[in-house]
């Protein structure tokens, strides 16, 4: 993580002899300035976060600074922590506004949004359709499915590429801590407000703002949030001036707003403010198509980042990985893969590294229109027989037979609506065999007609 301090300074530095994450500047420096230093960078990389740091700042040196591009302003002194956690989140944004994001195609070493799929392209067409606009998006998916890969994409094909793109996950910060973090705070403001502190709205001046699982923002912001998306201004807290900001929001959620809205946890006004365009990202069990090109891409992602050669998936792997839920969507399959890779150390992945993966995880569950019954049920299967083992009781036999014969009556009990007649015919069993094993197996839920 190359870190660029204040000896960037220097008249004859050039910015294309060096690649940095965040640079970290004094307001007084010998020389040139730090507002200056802080021009003449937005000028050469207008994306490049720049913290900056002094003794002698005021309100309008903040709001001067951050007018010019700065990402976070310290007041010294300060302590390691808060450097370090303004550091993180510098290189976070960083990362997210210079690492291109492909679509469509998977390439070695690219942040890739794969998929030729029906709703893949619905999703590439409506990115392309709205990225030229300064049109709030609200992109909704299930958890995995690559929400925030569509918030970069509409933005780096968007007119405010070239400002910043500040993303800020409303469900990971405490309720306490989220006005502050988007809004900012003046110097006393509250317990523990010794400094001023820029806000992520403000941050983003010029840019955009990515408000990750929006559903867990609080009323109370959910108010603050409309004000400033109405007026292009914002108050932070302990502040009795406005502030003008310049910001574009996308957001995104897997809840179901609608009936947030209707439980009064979420404010009407502030849905049909953001829901100007909707981006609904597919989850991955409705994208069959694409689960070979993902899962080849994140293998190779994975051999790269451990450093270990991994061959290509066999059918009989893909197929067992066609035949999953995947409740976790894409995420899941790339937690997934990474593991088999580094579990199999160089050797070829099998159908067993997969299964013991999925198991471990409790995320084995398959498909209800998948082809692949057999594979599905031999996972089952050897998944029941490595408890057994563990266990060391050596009932196996027992105990698949009474899981499978208790399921199958059960089922057919529910089909023919408790009549045991009915069921016997279905099973091909008589009646008294019938009613013997539901009397053994204690299942309930049957007429004895």
């Amino acid at each position: 993580m190359p870190i660029a301090d204040s000896h960037v300074a220097n008249p004859g530095y050039s910015p294309k002899k060096r690649e940095f994450d965040v640079v970290i500047t004094d307001f007084r420096l010998p020389g040139m300035g730090g507002m200056e230093l802080l021009e003449n960078l937005q000028n050469a990389k207008p994306r490049m976060p720049v913290v900056m740091m002094t003794s002698y700042g005021n309100s309008d040196t903040v709001i001067g600074a951050t007018k010019r591009g700065a990402f976070e302003y310290l007041m010294k002194p300060f302590d390691m922590k808060e450097l370090i956690d303004v550091v993180a989140k510098a290189v976070t944004s960083s990362r997210l506004m210079f690492k291109p994001v492909a679509m469509g195609t998977a390439k070695a070493g690219t942040t890739a949004i794969i998929g030729t799929s029906q709703g893949m392209r619905n999703v590439f067409k409506e990115i392309g359709r709205v990225a030229p606009t300064d049109a709030s998006v609200l992109i909704r998916g299930e958890t995995g499915t690559g929400k925030e890969l569509i918030a970069r994409a509409i933005y780096q094909h968007s007119e405010r590429s070239n400002e910043a793109f500040v993303a800020v996950n409303c469900g990971a910060i405490p309720e306490t801590l989220l006005e502050s973090e988007l809004f900012g705070h003046r110097k006393g403001a509250f317990t523990g407000a010794d400094m001023n502190r820029i806000g992520r709205l403000q941050q983003a001046d010029g840019g955009t703002l990515f408000l990750d699982e929006i559903g867990d923002m609080p009323l109370s912001t959910q108010v603050k949030l409309l004000r400033a998306l109405q007026e292009r201004t914002i108050q932070p807290l302990g502040a009795s001036e406005d502030v003008k900001v310049d910001v574009r929001i996308l957001a995104a959620t897997h809840q179901n707003l609608e009936q947030y809205i209707a439980a009064g946890k979420f404010r009407e006004d502030l849905f049909y403010r953001l829901n100007s365009v909707v981006i609904h990202v597919p989850p991955l069990r409705e994208r069959q198509r694409d689960l070979a090109e993902l899962a080849s891409f994140f293998l190779s992602k994975a051999s790269a980042d451990f450093k270990v050669e991994a061959a290509p998936f066999d059918n009989p792997v893909l197929k067992r990985l066609a035949a999953v839920e995947w409740p976790g969507n894409v995420r899941q399959l790339e937690n997934v893969v990474a593991r088999a890779v580094l579990q199999a150390k160089g050797r070829v992945v099998t159908v067993e590294d997969i299964d013991g993966i999925l198991e471990e995880s409790g995320s084995s569950r398959i498909l209800q229109d998948s082809d692949d019954i057999e594979a599905a049920l031999r996972s089952w299967v050897r998944g029941v027989l490595k408890k057994v083992q563990k266990s060391g009781e050596n009932d196996g036999h027992a105990r698949l037979i009474s899981v499978l014969e208790t399921t199958m009556i059960s089922e057919a009990l529910k089909l023919k609506n408790g009549h045991q007649g009915n069921v016997a015919e279905l099973l091909g069993i008589s009646r008294v065999t019938l009613r013997q094993r539901i009397k053994a197996l204690g299942i309930g839920g049957a007429d004895d007609a």
